[in-house]
């Protein structure tokens, strides 16, 4: 997977996120470099392990797991194309 790639990759769960949780903030990072090695790594260093940082009114009055709930059923098709791991910071 290129570093192309890997973009678009984040850029394409950016896009999920904002249409499906109408996010007020939304960043995806791609932190796959930094879990060489463990578990679900694909060898490349991309398109593994995700960081999101999302603000959503949807996440209004919901406990963490359901905020969270929220981002892995919007990211679900991803998840189910290999992304391995994704960290979720509810801001």
């Amino acid at each position: 997977m290129t570093t192309h790639t890997t973009h678009t990759l984040a850029q394409a769960m950016q896009q999920r996120l904002s249409e499906k949780l109408s996010p007020t903030q939304v960043d995806v990072l791609d932190e796959s470099a930094a879990h060489a090695g463990h578990a679900g790594a694909n060898g490349t260093g991309f398109g593994t392990h995700f960081r999101v940082r999302i603000a959503s009114p949807l996440f209004t009055g919901r406990s963490r797991v359901a905020q969270h709930r929220l981002v892995y059923d919007a990211l679900q098709e991803f998840i189910d194309q290999g992304v391995h791991a994704i960290a979720i910071e509810v801001l």
